[in-house]
């Protein structure tokens, strides 16, 4: 006990917080698992824009025509693409996670791969759902 220095001793840091970078490194599945969770929450606000929707449908042509034109504006528009997009990229991720559920695409390639193929499967979806809606002159 006479050799041990007075004072609080350095506390070890775990690897994921070091400032050196540690083993800790940004990766496509964990910007996936991200998304996820904020798709998931965007798609709480769609569901309250539905029922905002509802609401003004249900309460007469003045109501619906002030939600319908607020939605046909710019800002309107990018909210629903957005959250189309939040649509397509949760149901494909969770098609991912049902693999996983059933024990495929856990090898560290795969996962990297299938996170990259859930990202464009929801852009190429998003921006074909877009495309026929506004060709179709549905918007």
């Amino acid at each position: 006990m006479a050799d041990a220095t007075p004072g609080l001793r350095p506390r070890p840091v775990s690897p994921n917080i070091q400032l050196d970078g540690g083993i800790w490194r940004w990766h496509i599945t964990m910007a996936a698992s991200i998304f996820h969770r904020a798709s998931g929450m965007a798609l709480y606000l769609g569901a309250l824009l539905a029922m905002a929707w509802a609401l003004s449908l249900a309460a007469g042509p003045d109501a619906y025509g002030a939600f319908s034109e607020l939605a046909g504006r710019l800002i309107g528009r990018i909210v629903l693409i957005g959250l189309t997009l939040a649509a397509f990229y949760h149901l494909s991720n969770g098609i991912r996670h049902l693999f996983w559920d059933a024990g495929y695409g856990f090898k560290p390639r795969t996962a990297t791969n299938s996170a990259w193929l859930v990202i464009l499967i929801a852009i190429v979806a998003t921006a074909a759902f877009w495309a026929v809606i506004l060709f179709t002159g549905a918007a």
